[in-house]
C-alpha cells in the first residue's frame, strides 16, 4: 500500500476540493500506525472551518421505549427486552425544565427526542408549545427535535414554534440499512431529512458505526450525507444493548473510532461534526483525541445509557486546547 499524503489531502480540502469515494476508501482503511499523523491532518480542516471551538449539546428522552420500529440496535424498540424505561411524552413544563439544565450545564443545543415511528398530533402540538415557551425564555438556546419519520406540514410546524434543526439519523449505508432496519426503508429516512431542510430547518443526520458493516459502508454513508447537505453529522460508535440483536456485538477500537471521525472530517469539513453515543464505552482514555477530528458532542449522557458528567467534559475540552461555544447572550434593552 502507497503511503498516503494526508496532509496534502487536508490541504485540498481547504482550498475547496472534494474528496472521491477512492480517497475517502484510502483515508476510512488506512492503518493504525498512521493515526496520529491522519488526525492531524484532519484537525487542519477542522481548525480551518471551525476553530477550536467545541458546540456542546444535550438530549431530552422526551418520551422512552415506545417505538414500534425494529431497528436493531435499539432497546427503546418494543419488540425487544431491552432495559430502556417506558413513559409516554413528557409535560411542556418537563421540557422547559430540561432546557434551563441544559443551559447550565452550558449547552447550545437541546435536542427533545421521543421513541416513536412517527409524531402524533397530540405530541407534535406538545414539541412545538415546548420549543415556543424556551425560546421566549432562552432565545439563544438552539433548538432541535428528533420525532421520527415526518408527513407533510410537520416540519413547518416546528419551524414555526422556533426549532432550529431536526434530527434523524439514516444509520448506515444504504447497502447495509435492511441488515439493520426493516420496518421502514432508508428512503423513507431521507425524505424526512429533505422534508426538514425544505422547510427551512437545519438537518442534523448521521449514524451508527459498529453494527457489523464495512468500512466502505462508512464511506457511503458519509457521501449520502454530504449529497443531502445536512449541517450537522451525529457519529455514534454501537454501545451494544442488552436484549436487541447486536446486544452481543463487540465494541470497535479507539483507534477504528478516530479513524472514522477523520475520515468524516474529510468528507464533510463545514458540517458540525458530532462525537455522540457510545464514545466513552468505546473511546475510553482517548477521548480527548476525538476533538482533534470532530468540533461537536453531547454531554449529561444519551437516550438510554449514562455518560459523562458536564464538569467532566467541559474539563477535557479546556484540557485538550479547546473552549466550549457559547449560547449567544440576549441583548438587554436600555
Amino acid at each position: 500500500m502507497n503511503s498516503i499524503d494526508y496532509d496534502g489531502m487536508a490541504e485540498e480540502v481547504i482550498s475547496g476540493s472534494v474528496i472521491s469515494r477512492e480517497e475517502a476508501m484510502d483515508l476510512a482503511s488506512s492503518p493504525d500506525v498512521d493515526i496520529l499523523t491522519l488526525l492531524s491532518a484532519a484537525f487542519k480542516i477542522r481548525r480551518r472551518f471551525h476553530g477550536r471551538s467545541v458546540n456542546v449539546h444535550v438530549l431530552q428522552n422526551a418520551k422512552s421505549g415506545l417505538c414500534p420500529e425494529d431497528c436493531k440496535f435499539c432497546s427503546q424498540s418494543t419488540r425487544y427486552e431491552g432495559d430502556a424505561q417506558r413513559y409516554p411524552i413528557k409535560t411542556v413544563d418537563d421540557l422547559i425544565s430540561g432546557a434551563r439544565a441544559a443551559m447550565v450545564s452550558g449547552a447550545v443545543t437541546y435536542c427533545m427526542v421521543t421513541s416513536t415511528r412517527g409524531p402524533s398530533a397530540r405530541e407534535l402540538q406538545t414539541i412545538c408549545e415546548a420549543s415556543r415557551q424556551i425560546k421566549d425564555e432562552m432565545p439563544g438556546l438552539r433548538l432541535c427535535a428528533s420525532l421520527g419519520l415526518l408527513a407533510d406540514g410537520q416540519a413547518g410546524e416546528l419551524k414555526q414554534a422556533g426549532v432550529d434543526r431536526y434530527n434523524h439519523n439514516l444509520e448506515t449505508s444504504p447497502r447495509h440499512f435492511p441488515e439493520i432496519v426493516t420496518t421502514h426503508s432508508i428512503q423513507d429516512r431521507v425524505r424526512t431529512v429533505k422534508l426538514a431542510r425544505a422547510s427551512g430547518l437545519e438537518a442534523c443526520c448521521g449514524g451508527i458505526l459498529g453494527m457489523g458493516e464495512d468500512v466502505a459502508d462508512w464511506v457511503d454513508l458519509a457521501l449520502l450525507l454530504r449529497e443531502l447537505e445536512v449541517e450537522s453529522v451525529p457519529l455514534n460508535f454501537l454501545d451494544p444493548r442488552p436484549g436487541t440483536p447486536l446486544g452481543s456485538k463487540t465494541r470497535m477500537s479507539p483507534m477504528a473510532c478516530l479513524r472514522a471521525l477523520s475520515m468524516f472530517r474529510f468528507v464533510l469539513p463545514e458540517v458540525d461534526l458530532r462525537v455522540a453515543g457510545g464514545r466513552e464505552a468505546t473511546l475510553r482514555s482517548m477521548q480527548p483525541l476525538a476533538l482533534f477530528a470532530a468540533n461537536s458532542m453531547f454531554t449529561e449522557g444519551y437516550l438510554t445509557t449514562a455518560g459523562a458528567k458536564s464538569s467532566e467534559d467541559l474539563r477535557m475540552i479546556a484540557e485538550a486546547g479547546f473552549e466550549p461555544a457559547v449560547v449567544p447572550q440576549t441583548p438587554t434593552s436600555d
